[in-house]
């Protein structure tokens, strides 16, 4: 087998990897990326080995065009299909709380990129409103600068190009003495996500699985474990890649480490010169600063950052507005835009938090000069912490 295939102008680079935990596909931003694919050390230039590359592969490299592809997986040669191009019809499955801020969102700010919004949800009332109210949200004369929104039923729920996931099951009560809210959701929560992830298998969804519902991390590679197996339980390959799964809790974990660093000067290098890497919750770490690493400002910023949702239930109030804003409706808009935000993609076996972007050469992760030692080894406990998950 050649080693790279040219396709419509993009070339695919062809390595193994293992069939289930392998990445399916992504786009290059470093020839030692064709080397070690799988691993953490794709996101840091530092530690990948030096790979020479014919004038073919670099010059498809630089110009954005290389995509690897594991052809240890099932129907690899899906991986070779054009992107399709164009406004995206997307499905929003759940219109409660966040939900329905997420909506808002996408109604107001998504016409560049949306054609049209479907609402699903068990409440045939909930559904009414929300098509009811978002009707009547429109400027003055142009009564087409933002996408429609219309009531869509269970069997038509995965007739689009993105199908957000906003179920959620089990909330704990404000005033309740859990501490991990996320993770007392997981059970209840990953119960529905198998159903109807095994309903995109039967579909045969070829869109973006955007995984809203928390655990973020751990239900997206939920949504894509569940959907390859057969009606045995054996796992066959045959449903979601594994990058039409990605997970969207980690914008909310950026913008609330912002919130902080604008507050304290000691964290307000975050703002220029800082990231967020990992889950949602309980295994995240906020780099206060990637040229001027400090372990304990990052640590005392992570933690704020972790526990800003208590704070908010200390208040009396459910934490939902801006998880469905920066986590939800914007994250998306940047997905769907082809730009840079913070959300989680296939890596090392899990749904690895990062700074990343979609092109048409596929998944693209933020490639940094070098990540200190330190921070290293925390983005690596991050991909532990969700192995002894899921």
């Amino acid at each position: 087998m050649n080693r790279y295939i040219e396709k419509d102008g993009r070339v695919f680079y062809l390595v193994d990897g293992d069939p289930i935990l392998g990445r399916g596909s992504f786009r290059a931003n470093h020839p030692g990326q064709l080397a070690d694919p799988h691993g953490l050390r794709v996101l840091d230039a530092s530690r990948l080995q030096a790979v020479s590359l014919d004038s073919t592969l670099q010059q498809a490299l630089d110009e954005g065009r290389l995509t690897v592809v594991n052809v240890s997986r099932p129907n690899w040669e899906r991986m070779l299909e054009p992107p399709k191009t164009g406004k995206k019809r997307v499905n929003l499955l759940a219109v409660g709380d966040v939900g329905s801020t997420l909506l808002t969102g996408l109604k107001l700010l998504g016409g560049d990129v949306i054609e049209s919004i479907g609402i699903c949800d068990v409440s045939e009332k909930t559904v009414a409103r929300w098509e009811f109210e978002m009707g009547q949200v429109s400027l003055p004369w142009e009564y087409g600068a933002f996408p429609e929104v219309e009531a869509v039923p269970t069997e038509r729920l995965f007739d689009c190009d993105v199908l957000i996931f906003a179920v959620s099951k089990s909330i704990p009560p404000v005033g309740s003495n859990v501490q991990d809210v996320r993770m007392a959701q997981f059970e209840s929560n990953a119960a529905i996500v198998r159903h109807y992830a095994r309903m995109a298998r039967e579909n045969q969804f070829r869109g973006l699985w955007a995984e809203v519902s928390d655990p973020v991390d751990p239900l997206a590679k939920t949504a894509y474990l569940e959907s390859n197996r057969d009606e045995n339980g054996n796992w066959d390959g045959l449903g979601l890649l594994p990058e039409q799964v990605q997970g969207f809790g980690l914008g909310v974990m950026n913008a609330r480490a912002a919130y902080y660093a604008k507050r304290d000067a000691r964290l307000a290098s975050f703002l220029t010169d800082g990231r967020s890497f990992g889950p949602h919750g309980t295994g995240l770490w906020i780099a206060n600063s990637l040229s001027d690493y400090d372990e304990e400002l990052s640590r005392e910023l992570t933690e704020k950052t972790v526990t800003a949702n208590l704070r908010m239930r200390e208040l009396g109030f459910k934490p939902y507005v801006a998880p469905a804003l920066s986590s939800g409706a914007l994250s998306l808009l940047l997905t769907l835009r082809g730009e840079w935000h913070c959300g989680s993609v296939f890596l090392d076996g899990v749904y690895m938090g990062c700074k990343n972007r979609l092109t048409p050469a596929g998944i693209e992760t933020e490639l940094l000069p070098s990540i200190p030692d330190a921070l290293f080894a925390h983005i690596e406990d991050a991909a532990h912490h969700l192995k002894e998950i899921i």
